[in-house]
C-alpha cells in the first residue's frame, strides 16, 4: 500500500532513488545488507553525502540549514532510504536535539552548536536511563548542584547509544531533590564528554557488539550557560524531544526491507529439497507478517496524511510503536529460524581455516542470530511497549 502522490512528490520520490543509485557506496548497502556492524566513519561518509545535497537535516527548517521536507517527503526518504540498504541517519544531534535547540536553546546556544549538529563537527549522545531509571525516567538521580558558574554533576547514566563515539551529550538531570513531584526538579543539560571526571564503560551485549555503554559522571563541572531551558523545567524539554525521537518509531522501511530479505532467504533455503518458501507452515508465518505489515502501514499512512494537514499525532504513535516492534522482532526471529545451524553464534576466526576469511554459511547467515537478539531491544526503548499500552488504555478506551 502507499500513497497517492502529487505530482511534486513522485518527482521528489524519483530523486531520492536517483542519489542513493549514484551515490551510496556499494560497501557501506553491502554492510547493512548484510547486517555488517557500521563504524564511525561509515556514518560521517553517509553524512556528508546527504549533506552535500542538501538532505542531511531533513526535518530542520532551512533558515538553520536544513530542507524543511513535508511530513509526506519524510516518508518517503525513509522508504527509499531503507529499501536501497542505506544506513540510517544517526538521531541524536539531528533529529532529537537540534529540535530542543531550536525551541528552548538561548541564542548564543543556537548559534553555537546547530551549526556544529549539521557539520558533524559534534557527535552526541543521549543521557537519560540510568539503573533505576529506565521507562519510570523521572525517578533519575544524577544530580547537579549549582557551584558559581558551573554545575556539579555527580551520577550514572546506562544504555548510552554509542556513547563511545561522543564528545559531546545531552542529559537530564536532578537540580531540586526537594520538588514536591519528582519531574518538576529535572534540568537538561548539555555536557562535554571530554571533562575531568567523566568515564565511559561499554556494555558487551548479547549479540557480541558493544554499541551501549555505562557513563560516570564524578564531580563534572557544567558551565551554567549549558543548561538548556529554565533550570528544573527539563521534564518539558524531555516529553518535547522524545515526540521528535518517536518520529518513524513504526520502523515501515526497516520492516520492509526485513521481510524482502526473509523472502529472498526462504527460496533460497531448502528442506527435504524444496525451497522452505514452500514449506506451509512457514510460508503461513511469512504471510501473517506480511499481513499484519500491511495493516500497520495503512495506519501509518493515516498519521503521515494527518500530520501534512497539519494534525499532531495522537495515541496512533503509540499503535504504530507497538506493533512496529512486534512485527520486526517477527522478521529477524522468522530470519533466525530459515538460516538454521549456520545461525548459531560461533567465532568465525576460531572455526574458518588459516588465512580464509569468508563466512561459514551463506552471506545472511553471520547477522542472523545478532539482529535477533539486538532487535528484541524495540520494545523497550523509545518507551517500552508496556508504556505503550498504558498510553492507549488511557488516551483510547479511557481505562
Amino acid at each position: 500500500m502507499d500513497l497517492t502522490l502529487s505530482a511534486r512528490d513522485t518527482a521528489f520520490r524519483e530523486e531520492v532513488r536517483d542519489f542513493l543509485r549514484a551515490e551510496l557506496p556499494t560497501r557501506i548497502s553491502e554492510k547493512v545488507r548484510l547486517g555488517r556492524q557500521l563504524v564511525k566513519d561509515d556514518y560521517l561518509e553517509w553524512h556528508a553525502l546527504l549533506r552535500g545535497r542538501g538532505w542531511l537535516a531533513g526535518n530542520w527548517p532551512r533558515a538553520h540549514g536544513g530542507a524543511e521536507w513535508s511530513a509526506v517527503e519524510r516518508h518517503l526518504f525513509d522508504l527509499e532510504a531503507t529499501a536501497a540498504n542505506a544506513p540510517r541517519i544517526l538521531p541524536f544531534g539531528l533529529v532529537m536535539l537540534g529540535p530542543v535547540l531550536m525551541k528552548f536553546g538561548s541564542d548564543a546556544q543556537k548559534t553555537h552548536y546547530l551549526p556544529r549538529i549539521l557539520n558533524d563537527d559534534d557527535w552526541w549522545c543521549q543521557g537519560y536511563s540510568e539503573p533505576g531509571a529506565g521507562s519510570d525516567l523521572a525517578s533519575l538521580r544524577t544530580s547537579a548542584v549549582r557551584d558559581g558558574d558551573h554545575y556539579i554533576v555527580n551520577g550514572q547514566k546506562t544504555w548510552t547509544t554509542l556513547g563511545h563515539y561522543a564528545n559531546r551529550m545531552f542529559a537530564l538531570v536532578r537540580t531540586d531533590p526537594q520538588a514536591p513531584k519528582k519531574q518538576a526538579g529535572i534540568s537538561f543539560l548539555l555536557i562535554d564528554m571530554e571533562s575531568p571526571g567523566i568515564e565511559v564503560r561499554p556494555i558487551r551485549l548479547v549479540d557480541g557488539t558493544a554499541e551501549v555503554n555505562e557513563v560516570f559522571l564524578r564531580d563534572v563541572r557544567v558551565p551554567v550557560e549549558n543548561l538548556v531551558g529554565r533550570e528544573n523545567d527539563g521534564w518539558s524539554i524531555a516529553k518535547y524531544l522524545l515526540t521528535h525521537e518517536r518520529t518513524g518509531i513504526a520502523g515501515v522501511g526497516f520492516a520492509r526491507a526485513g521481510l524482502a530479505a526473509l523472502k529472498r532467504i526462504a527460496a533460497q533455503e531448502r528442506e527435504g529439497g524444496k525451497p522452505l518458501a514452500r514449506n506451509a507452515l512457514f510460508a503461513a508465518r511469512i504471510a501473517r507478517v506480511e499481513i499484519a505489515l500491511m495493516a500497520m502501514e495503512t495506519t501509518n499512512l493515516r498519521v503521515v496524511a494527518a500530520a501534512a494537514a497539519g494534525q499532531a499525532p495522537g495515541p496512533e504513535s503509540s499503535m504504530l510503536k507497538v506493533k512496529g516492534t512486534q512485527i520486526r522482532q517477527e522478521i529477524t526471529d522468522l530470519i533466525r529460524r530459515a538460516t538454521g545451524p549456520y545461525a548459531l553464534p560461533f567465532q568465525a576466526d576460531a572455526l574458518a581455516p588459516a588465512g580464509n576469511t569468508a563466512p561459514i554459511g551463506p552471506d545472511h547467515a553471520p547477522a542472523a542470530a545478532p539482529q535477533y537478539f539486538n532487535n528484541r531491544k524495540l520494545s523497550i526503548y523509545g518507551g517500552s511497549n508496556e508504556i505503550q499500552r498504558g498510553i492507549i488504555s488511557k488516551t483510547m478506551l479511557g481505562l
